[in-house]
């Protein structure tokens, strides 16, 4: 691992600061002598971590104007944004069919459209200075889908390959992009940042239902340690040569791990039925 050196103190813009992994990353990048903008919808839950390095704002990232306003703020008071951090988000838990399209877009909006808008708000910032890295937190469930929280997985896919493709685009710019992959952490993500579907179907009983049980009844423990997770961060952002994406904890790992390995045995098994679908003539021609 090769560990970049900046001569300057760097700026560090993360949304959903007020709790969990947020509050965490930014105690770290406090510690580490970084200037931070810390964003949160209640920023009254920020006051407790005041600092003359610290910029605490208030940011719903659901409203584009907000948005913008949040990021000029933050050059304005630091001249820069080297790091984004978009962690502001929530867990929701019903089936597909039982969440209303208010639920469903609302969910969209603030994983994958709050996380557009910010993205586009630094880039122009990162862009002129060829120097930045966006990190953006996705999940376990933006691999692996589960019954119960199949509309959070989508919402987290979505940050996958919007994160995948944006990276091919910024890397010849020095601009890195990194996912971040937690599994289960002892955060607040089964208590204050979790919502459940107002509608009930009782055929869901033993998938999505068994689910809402379990998460109704939070883990007294849970192995990950947002403190550890943090560090783990602002290890990969000084790296010179970071991952696309970091796993976070020994569950995500397994479950990851055995998803690529099911998902590469099953492209196998039905090879010849997929490459049936090509025209006689594309043998040995290759696209684009």
């Amino acid at each position: 691992m090769t560990t970049a050196t900046e001569s300057f103190a760097p700026t560090w813009f993360v949304t959903g600061a007020a709790t969990g992994f947020g509050r965490e990353i930014v105690m770290h990048a406090l510690a580490a002598g970084a200037n931070v903008v810390a964003t949160a919808r209640d920023p009254a839950k920020l006051a407790d971590m005041a600092h003359d390095r610290l910029l605490a704002l208030a940011l719903d990232v659901t409203d584009p104007a907000a948005v913008t306003a949040a990021v000029a703020a933050a050059e304005a008071r630091f001249g820069r944004i080297d790091v984004l951090v978009n962690n502001a988000g929530y867990g929701l838990i019903a089936a597909v069919e039982e969440a209303t399209d208010a639920e469903t877009r609302i969910l969209m909006e603030t994983h994958f459209f709050g996380s557009v808008a910010l993205i586009r708000a630094v880039l122009p910032g990162m862009r002129a200075r060829r120097h930045g890295h966006i990190v953006n937190f996705s999940s376990v469930a933006g691999v692996v889908g589960f019954s119960g929280t199949a509309l959070y997985a989508a919402a987290k896919f979505a940050i996958e390959g919007l994160s995948e493709g944006l990276a091919k685009e910024l890397a010849p710019l020095g601009i890195k992009v990194t996912i971040i992959e937690p599994g289960p952490f002892q955060t607040n993500f089964f208590t204050t940042s979790r919502r459940m579907g107002a509608t009930i179907i009782a055929d869901y009983d033993g998938t999505a239902g068994a689910y809402r049980k379990r998460a109704s009844k939070p883990d007294p423990w849970l192995p990950g340690d947002p403190a550890r997770a943090a560090a783990a961060i602002a290890a990969v952002v000084a790296d010179r040569d970071p991952p696309l994406r970091l796993l976070l904890g020994q569950p995500a790992y397994d479950m990851i791990t055995a998803k690529l390995a099911s998902h590469a045995a099953e492209i196998e098994r039905w090879k010849v039925l997929s490459l049936s679908a090509d025209r006689p003539d594309a043998a040995g021609r290759s696209w684009p």
